[in-house]
């Protein structure tokens, strides 16, 4: 910054200095340009703060100055460009290139949201970005192009938060006239993803050699349903290469001929643009109909058809739509894809499998694929493959491939021999390189790479991390972050090597940022005070994209822009003392707590709450909060807050140490200058017990059994725990392996099992029946203590015993 904008930097902070410390907090919670902002009406805050100024037109100057070079500063920043779905066509996720954003910077003293863009429609996939494009007309600028179901693209300037677009252009002026968007009814999608309309659904792919940006829009014309490719310049919006061409394509085998149908096909994966050409992927248009699964290919520069395949040739099903995540393609130009439920064959029809498509001149064909042993019953569960492959880098050993769907089974893939159908495989897939089950939550995203680790989210599931070592995922994960709500796609930004965060939408409600080492939890956009980042309402597995310091998120009606704040001194409370805990707790117990509140920042702190948690480690993050809370008053710069509370542990909490934490500012009512200092971890651990149910003894199952038939079962609960255990049922299943998994299959009939004090047993007989529709197999008897979850366990992974014998049918 050169020397007068460093004058008018301090002129507008002196200036600041004339405000109310209330009025300072108000106005940190405001985007850059207030008039665009939705969560405070610019007329109402600005009246009341520059009444405290003696010159308003002065001030007014001088902080839209200070805006101003704000954003010029990032603007000399921009050096990352998103021209394709995360990043690249490996789909790693990550943005190795980020500079700005860091763990020490994210969090909501720093980082917050900055614009929010209108748009005509809901936004479904991401926006894509370009830093120093020459707007015709308007000059030099970072752009973020936005797709919207209205079948509308924006570019805006990405350092403004000027609501009007650099341009915007309209589908319907590349269609027949009276063309609109799909009604979300013709296409029977707004059930699940609570769409009103079909347009632009995928995320499109920019070629930054062409300058162009490609897309697939959907249309309604004389009560029809058309796909068309679009080419558009990414300076001007105007359309390319003779566009838009019409899609349709055939697929013949065996003599039998496939035609492409509109009405039941939806483009949901992003574009990829590899081999010079553009490949689209269709499939469901929500829950089945009468789909199938296509991949077909355009020339990229004369939009002509050069190459189409489909998974399920003669029948339908086999969807391709990965949750939106981008077709991908690895170093030689090969094509990869997952398939969801459908009608099985072989070879040819490729439900729940993972294919290879190679471009031949203008051919593309099946050249490889892999279908796990048990795809009839994830077919018949709805737990289809649904995200996008990860292509690894290279690495010693095989080239490999990391696919997962709705189980959340982990397979690792040889690219050059994907493993095909093990036919004869019953507990899993022996033939390909690494299978985890349930590695990860279910409904997992596309797994993301970075730093020699692999990233897997899941609906109500932690995040895991696996590292990478000898060509294999490295078990037990690395590191596990709480359980987050939300099942879609995630991303990570980082320096290089360092400062990793890894950002998601959590069950499509917040934004949320992780140290992408520790996954603990940076950011969140409930956090800020009166609701200053929060996300309005999202289209259906909606995802960020960052770059150059910005966090882009499209919603229901807007973009909304995530960066840093400029903002003024603010106060800053942390816990300077707490009090150790008994050694020793039971559930349900309570004990007191005596702590102190700080402020230690620079201006007032207005009165907050302290609450008290249980903590594996000396964080936060992923602890037990206990009852009981503390009202701290409003504290003066370098003032103290002390008390005592008596809290109680919550009934559940499993059995372990812990740390005692004091954190203040529990419901984050106090803008500070750092809200990552709040807690206080005690010097000393407590010891938490409670009830621990295990089954000691089972009695082995008959040599046979029958479908339909029933048998008597002998078994012995002991509570191993410290604390008396509840009334609970156990329950008993068949099982291929000695311990229960998904796969298991539960018997009729159960046993109740009375009150347990600690090292008390119940023994007892329960009679059974076999479900009529068992499979051929053999297997083992397993009880199962406890197994409607009625009572919280110190340990909840030991409850099953398998019988020493098995049985056949």
């Amino acid at each position: 910054m050169d020397q007068g904008g460093k004058q008018a930097v301090k002129m507008a902070r002196l200036s600041c200095h004339r405000f109310r410390s209330n009025e300072m907090r108000l106005a940190r919670n405001v985007a850059p340009t207030c008039e665009i902002t939705t969560e405070l009406a610019a007329p109402k805050w600005r009246a009341a703060s520059f009444a405290f100024c003696e010159d308003f037109r002065i001030v007014r100057f001088l902080s839209v100055l200070l805006l101003t070079l704000f954003f010029a500063w990032v603007h000399l920043l921009a050096q990352t460009s998103v021209t394709t779905w995360h990043y690249d066509n490996a789909r790693t996720s990550a943005n190795t290139s980020e500079t700005v954003l860091t763990p020490s910077n994210v969090n909501s003293t720093s980082f917050g949201k900055l614009a929010t863009l209108p748009v005509d429609g809901f936004v479904v996939g991401h926006p894509l970005y370009l830093p120093s494009v020459n707007v015709v007309g308007q000059g030099v600028h970072n752009v973020v192009y936005v797709a919207t179901m209205h079948d509308s693209v924006y570019a805006f300037d990405a350092d403004s938060a000027n609501t009007s677009p650099l341009w915007m252009t309209s589908i319907f002026t590349y269609s027949p006239a009276g063309a609109t968007s799909v009604p979300a009814t013709v296409k029977k999608d707004s059930g699940t993803t609570r769409w009103t309309e079909v347009g632009i659904i995928s995320t499109p792919v920019i070629d930054p050699v062409t300058g162009t940006l490609y897309l697939v829009a959907e249309t309604y014309e004389n009560g029809n349903v058309i796909h068309r490719l679009h080419a558009l310049d990414v300076t001007s919006g105007l359309e390319k290469f003779g566009g838009p061409t019409t899609i349709a394509a055939t697929y013949t085998l065996n003599g039998v001929t496939t035609t492409f149908v509109d009405l039941y096909q939806m483009n949901r994966p992003g574009l990829l643009l590899a081999n010079g050409h553009i490949y689209i992927a269709f499939g469901s248009n929500c829950c089945n109909a009468y789909s199938q699964g296509w991949v077909l290919a355009y020339n990229a520069t004369t939009l002509q058809q050069e190459g189409a395949y489909t998974a399920e040739p003669g029948k339908i099903l086999a969807s391709i739509w990965q949750k939106g995540a981008g077709l991908s393609a690895d170093g030689d130009g090969n094509i990869y894809a997952e398939t969801s439920e459908g009608f099985y064959a072989v070879g040819t029809n490729l439900s729940i499998s993972v294919l290879k498509l190679t471009q031949t001149g203008t051919s593309l064909a099946l050249t490889d694929w892999f279908t796990p042993y048990n795809h009839q019953y994830l077919s018949d569960k709805d737990l289809d493959l649904n995200d996008g492959v990860l292509i690894l880098p290279d690495q010693l050993g095989p080239h490999e491939a990391i696919a997962e769907g709705k189980e959340g089974t982990i397979y690792l893939l040889d690219r050059e021999s994907m493993g095909h159908l093990c036919s004869n495989c019953t507990t899993g897939d022996t033939q390909i390189v690494q299978e985890i089950p349930q590695g990860a939550g279910r409904q997992s995203g596309t797994p993301v790479y970075w730093n020699n680790t692999v990233y897997f989210t899941g609906q109500s599931s932690p995040v895991f991390a696996y590292t990478l070592s000898n060509g294999a995922l490295v078990i037990p994960p690395s590191a596990q972050s709480i359980k987050m709500g939300g099942g879609g796609h995630a991303i990570i930004t980082a320096n290089g090597n360092s400062n990793g965060i890894l950002w998601f939408i959590n069950g499509n409600k917040n934004l949320w940022a992780m140290d992408a080492i520790t996954l603990q939890t940076l950011y969140t956009s409930n956090q800020a005070a009166n609701g200053r980042d929060t996300l309005p309402a999202l289209a259906h597995f909606a995802t960020p994209i960052a770059a150059d310091g910005k966090v882009f998120v499209g919603t229901q009606n807007s973009l909304i822009v995530y960066g840093l704040l400029p903002h003024a001194g603010l106060p800053d409370l942390t816990e300077s003392s707490v009090t150790n805990p008994p050694a020793t707790v039971l559930d349900g117990s309570s004990f007191s707590v005596t702590d102190t509140v700080q402020n230690i920042g620079s201006a007032p702190a207005a009165a907050s709450i302290t609450r008290y948690y249980l903590s594996t480690t000396t964080s936060k993050s992923g602890a037990r909060l206990l009852t009981g809370s503390r009202a701290v008053p409003s504290l003066a710069p370098s003032a103290t807050s002390s008390g005592t509370v008596t809290v109680t542990v919550s009934a559940g909490t499993a059995g372990g140490t812990y740390f005692l934490l004091a954190c203040g500012d529990y419901t984050l009512v106090v803008p500070e200058t750092n809200e990552s200092n709040n807690c206080k971890a005690s010097a000393t651990q407590v010891t938490v017990s409670g009830p621990d149910l295990v089954e000691t003894a089972v009695s082995d199952p008959p040599n046979t059994v029958t479908p339909g038939g029933t048998f008597s079962i002998t078994d012995t609960v002991q509570n191993i725990g410290n604390a008396t255990a509840a009334a609970s049922t156990t329950r008993y299943y068949l099982s291929t392996t000695t311990s229960k998994t998904v796969s298991s299959i539960l018997l009729t009939g159960s046993r109740s099992v009375p009150s347990l004090a600690p090292a008390a047993t119940s023994s007892g007989n329960a009679s059974v029946t076999v479900p009529s529709t068992l499979p051929s197999g053999t297997y083992f008897l397993l009880a199962c203590s406890d197994d409607t979850k009625l009572v919280s366990e110190t340990n909840e992974t030991n409850n099953c015993k398998a019988s020493a014998t098995t049985t056949t049918h």
